[in-house]
């Protein structure tokens, strides 16, 4: 501890910011960021619950220990090259915070000076006396050193999340989290997953005095064999008297080892077209995401269960052979572990831990308390009202399944059985006199999808008439300069003011590209008026890379990936009101807009829109004119997103406007982080 406090305070010389500001402050306050991780596998190991008083009184000890030798360290070098710049200014604060640290330590309510809600100290009850002896020491040392030398850091300790240098450190958990599942599936930015496997089970269950064998038969109902040798029902043998060949099963023994399910590894592209053909089997059959090559096979869906169960495993230890149930909480869990497991770890057990070790930390703790699915807004409520009771000066909640893609997954989102399958022959006799509008439209969408050709989507495409625009339409001309090169977008607007055509003209720029930007911008506008919505062009077209790309000479947007990029962004904000990929709000006035003096009057016919861009903040607008475009203020989020973007950079994997997370940026498109482990 007392290295890396060095360390991190020497790191302060060196490091980049992302402003001046930020640079400014870190110099002026020399903050560090000291913090661990897997405490919960140390847990673990050891025997002891996560949610128990036992685990609190311990993290409480050591994340006492490790910020007060922190302090004590940062004083040790105040004494030779100074506190902080601002250490003075900020003197007598500081050093009450200091002992109110000591207090905490030594859990002396009456001791405490300037709090009103109490932090949770270290019960003597719950603490090994070796760690609290320590911890009491390394914080009269930090106070008495402090008193004489001041500090040469304002901040030493955080914890972080800790989650990719926590995979290259080895760890079975992150920061002070308990481990998210015994067997987990880490979702990859470039697609796919990988198995991760809890590796300090095996010693708990050594320390718990289980002998190996028991140790193997408890480890292999719980991560399964990685082999179809011996396996019920679907096994080697079976699979030769199917048609499998030697080499095909021992690709799928090879597959099987980081796979959710043992469906997921029949497959063409584990087996190759040629083993299928030879199964008998169509391409249109095997292309399809939703067929299934094992019951086809003909195994059913309790086989292909009690095969899944011993090739990959249940993923938890209820009701593993030979543990005993009062060793079940040392196991228990951020989630419920795969589909059988039921015991999770309550989220007040989440906020009780923080609140054990948040009196011993600079900063606040970067920690998610996990709530499962089926959480109601009482017990999220209840979460924030028992963090704020506590103590806590950070509270981030998380609902399993709440978002359509999460990095971490415990189980399979495949849902199929042989019911389902069931309810779904019954579904292909539907009475459509009986169906609403809307109801006839998402039956038209699922039989699309499930369609395996393109047959159905072609006749629907011929009831679908393209709407031609009005011969006299509104619109705007949008001139930018992208890098250096000049570029005039122009639109046409139905008479409901929605985008029915663009133009895209590029000056001094040879024939080859600007055919091609006017076939592009042709076969956009065809596609608006055939219906194709302008949400589905922007959300394919935005953060397309390609040259011209850069700082872009526009009002709003301030820099592009590409030429695609800029003209979906611009459009995307005109008309959807989408300030999400736009760096600066303020509207230009635009001038000749049709109402200037010099302009013909407007006959008020339908197909022509009003104003299309309201003036500049500073000037109030009239009430007769009508604005296309409004900033939703009701939206939290995007607010938030405003504040954290004007001085953002692109995000150096995908391009994508970056935001501020902390001193550094993240991008909330890839998940990339940029500066920041």
């Amino acid at each position: 501890m007392r290295l890396w406090t060095t360390v991190l305070e020497i790191s302060v010389l060196m490091a980049q910011f992302p402003s001046k500001e930020v640079a400014q402050l870190s110099y002026d306050y020399r903050t560090l960021g000291l913090g661990y991780a897997n405490l919960g596998s140390m847990l673990m190991v050891s025997g002891i619950p996560y949610d128990s008083d036992e685990a609190r009184g311990i993290a409480g000890a050591i994340t006492a220990i490790m910020t007060g030798i922190s302090y004590k360290t940062s004083a040790e070098i105040a004494g030779i090259l100074g506190a902080f710049p601002r250490y003075d200014d900020n003197k007598e604060d500081m050093m009450r915070v200091m002992r109110n640290h000591r207090a905490a330590a030594y859990d002396a309510d009456q001791a405490y000076v300037g709090l009103s809600i109490k932090p949770q100290g270290i019960k003597a009850k719950d603490c090994p006396d070796y760690l609290l002896k320590a911890a009491c020491k390394a914080w009269d040392d930090a106070v008495e050193y402090g008193e004489k030398y001041g500090y040469r850091n304002a901040q030493t300790t955080v914890i972080a999340p800790t989650g990719t240098i926590g995979l290259v450190m080895d760890c079975d958990t992150t920061g002070v989290e308990p481990d998210f599942a015994l067997v987990k599936f880490k979702k990859l930015s470039g697609g796919g997953y990988f198995k991760i496997i809890n590796q300090s089970v095996p010693q708990a269950l050594a320390n718990l005095k289980y002998t190996e064998a028991e140790q193997d038969a408890i480890i292999k109902y719980a991560v399964g064999a990685a082999s179809f040798a011996g396996a019920p029902f679907i096994n080697h043998q079976t699979l030769s008297e199917k048609g499998f060949i030697a080499d095909e099963i021992k690709k799928l023994d090879d597959a099987v080892m980081s796979a959710f399910e043992v469906g997921f590894v029949f497959n063409v592209y584990t087996l190759g077209e040629e083993c299928l053909q030879r199964l008998g089997f169509k391409p249109e059959q095997y292309f399809n995401f939703d067929w299934s090559l094992l019951k086809a096979l003909g195994f059913t869906g309790a086989e292909i269960d009690a095969a899944n169960d011993y090739v990959c495993g249940t993923m938890t230890i209820e009701g593993a052979p030979h543990l005993k149930e009062e060793h079940y909480p040392v196991f228990d869990c951020a989630n419920k572990c795969g589909k059988k497991g039921e015991r999770y770890i309550h989220p007040h057990g989440h906020i009780r831990m923080m609140a054990a070790t948040q009196p011993f930390i600079s900063g606040a703790i970067s920690k998610t308390i996990n709530l499962p699915n089926e959480a109601n807004i009482n017990e999220i409520a209840d979460c924030y009202h028992l963090s704020w009771e506590l103590g806590l000066k950070a509270c981030a909640l998380y609902r399993d399944g709440s978002k359509l893609s999460q990095p971490l997954s415990n189980k399979s989102d495949s849902k199929a059985d042989e019911d389902a399958s069931a309810e779904s022959t019954d579904s292909q006799f539907i009475d459509v006199g009986k169906l609403t509008v809307d109801e006839l439209l998402d039956e038209l969408q699922k039989r699309m999808q499930a369609s395996p050709d393109t047959k159905l989507k072609r006749q629907l495409s011929r009831i679908v008439e393209r709407k031609s625009l009005p011969t006299k339409r509104r619109g705007f001309t949008q001139k930018a300069r992208i890098n250096g090169q000049t570029i005039f977008l122009r639109t046409g607007e139905y008479s409901d003011n929605t985008l029915g055509e663009i133009f895209i003209d590029l000056a001094k720029e040879g024939s080859t590209l600007r055919s091609l930007m006017n076939c592009f911008a042709i076969a956009v506008s065809v596609g608006l008026q055939y219906g194709v919505p302008l949400e589905e062009f922007v959300e394919k077209f935005v953060f397309t890379k390609f040259e011209p790309a850069g700082m872009v000479d526009h009002p709003n947007i301030k820099s592009t990936t590409s030429i695609v990029d800029f003209v979906f962004r611009c459009l995307a904000y005109e008309y959807l009101d989408r300030t999400d990929l736009v760096h600066v709000l303020d509207r230009p006035e635009v001038m000749n807009t049709g109402n200037d003096d010099w302009d013909e009057p407007a006959e008020s016919k339908p197909e022509l829109s009003d104003v299309r861009v309201i003036a500049s903040s500073a000037v109030p607008a009239p009430k007769a004119q009508k604005t296309q475009v409004a900033v939703k203020s009701d939206n939290s989020t995007q607010e938030y997103m405003k504040s954290m973007q004007s001085d953002a950079p692109a995000c150096n994997t995908c391009g994508h406007i970056t935001v501020r997370s902390g001193t550094c940026y993240k991008c909330l498109n890839c998940g990339n982080s940029m500066g920041c482990s």
